[in-house]
């Protein structure tokens, strides 16, 4: 049986993992608009600058999350294991 320390912790987990893949999204969806008005404007790629800004901060909320963490799979498939 799962404490509920555990279970408030895991929870807490998925919603971390939840706003990092919606952040991710919007970013990509977000990145590609400016591509895509930067590539008709035809001017000096001034889409860098918004991509690495805002990236940073994507790739700052994946490694406080630990999504960039080497044992992240191991931990994922020990859990749904765990699950059956």
């Amino acid at each position: 049986m799962v404490s509920d320390g555990k279970l408030k912790r895991a929870k807490k987990q998925v919603a971390e993992l939840k706003k990092f893949y919606t952040h991710l999204a919007i970013y990509l969806a977000v990145m590609v608009l400016l591509f895509i008005v930067d590539y008709q404007d035809r001017g000096n790629w001034w889409v860098y600058y918004p991509a690495i800004g805002w990236g940073i901060f994507v790739v700052a909320q994946g490694v406080s999350i630990g999504i960039f963490n080497s044992g992240w799979e191991d931990k994922k498939v020990k859990e749904l294991m765990e699950k059956e």
